[in-house]
């Protein structure tokens, strides 16, 4: 197994976690993601990457393992990935004209419990007012329907917003760059 393993099976991820030019593999981590009642969004996110590194650390504990987990929120609203195209319209209607947190949540485990990292970015966004016609445009060309919040902000949902405010660009796509690379440091790889 290589000493860099990212505990999940998105492509999103996988692709950020490219980006850094490390040679890693990835793992499902098989972690129920399930609500727990009382649990704030930030502390959700934080809980399920720790959840996931954690199960696939207690595999490999000579490998430095990454977690990670998104959870989204506008007001009292949870924003869960849509699944369908009408999902997606009704989620994207409910956020026009409104703002929108997304809390990413990362860990990094591994080497016996030597390291340890744990962080939650949170990225503020603000939806344009939207009219049926935009979103219909827009679901229909970006399907994003594994995606919290039913957009691609890598793609044409940034053309959605008013604003984005975030320490760390990344993490609004699910996995904060910036922050992990640090993490990595500390940990012992090289970047760059």
């Amino acid at each position: 197994m290589a000493p860099l393993i990212l505990a999940s099976t998105s492509e999103y991820r996988r692709e950020l976690l490219a980006r850094l030019g490390l040679p890693f593999e990835t793992l499902a981590p098989g972690v129920n993601e399930a609500y727990l009642a009382g649990e704030s969004p930030a502390d959700r996110a934080l809980r399920l990457a720790l959840e996931k590194a954690g199960a696939v650390a207690r595999i490999y504990p000579q490998s430095i393992v990454v977690g990670a987990d998104q959870v989204a929120a506008c007001g009292d609203q949870l924003l869960d990935k849509p699944g369908d195209a009408a999902r997606c319209r009704a989620q994207l209607a409910s956020l026009s004209g409104r703002t929108a947190l997304f809390y990413t949540g990362c860990a990094v485990l591994g080497r016996n419990g030597a390291a340890h990292y744990a962080h939650v970015d949170t990225t503020s966004v603000v939806f344009r007012t939207l009219s049926g016609e935009e979103i219909e445009r827009y679901v229909t060309r970006d399907q994003p329907f594994d995606c919290a919040g039913g957009f691609r902000a890598e793609a044409l949902g940034i053309s959605l917003f008013e604003s984005i405010e975030s320490q760390d660009p990344t993490a609004l796509i699910g996995l904060p760059l910036i922050w992990l690379a640090g993490a990595l440091r500390g940990a012992g790889f090289r970047l760059p």
